[in-house]
């Protein structure tokens, strides 16, 4: 029995050990907030979580904005993007 509470312990700690990238996002903007207060701070941690990485994948929103100038909707607009986005990963220089 005292094995199993060592071993539920020890793997309790494991799990909370990695931080999700919403967690670490959360973690990054809190520090960026330093000294705001209020609506200030209400304000920069809505737009800091809201914003999307800066290593998102090239062309993506070239192809999100195609895909909604052609009005394509659910199923359709995200295999437009898929194909899109392939496309662009194909023809770029490495």
């Amino acid at each position: 029995m005292k094995r199993f509470a060592i071993l539920l312990a020890c793997a309790i700690v494991a799990m909370g050990a990695q931080a999700t990238p919403q967690q670490d996002k959360m973690k990054t903007c809190n520090v960026e907030a330093k000294g705001k207060k209020g609506d200030e701070r209400k304000a920069f941690m809505k737009e800091c979580l809201a914003a999307k990485p800066a290593d998102a994948e090239p062309g993506s929103a070239a192809c999100e904005k195609s895909a909604a100038d052609k009005k394509l909707h659910g199923a359709a607009a995200k295999s437009h993007i898929k194909k899109c986005m392939a496309d662009a990963a194909a023809s770029a220089p490495k």
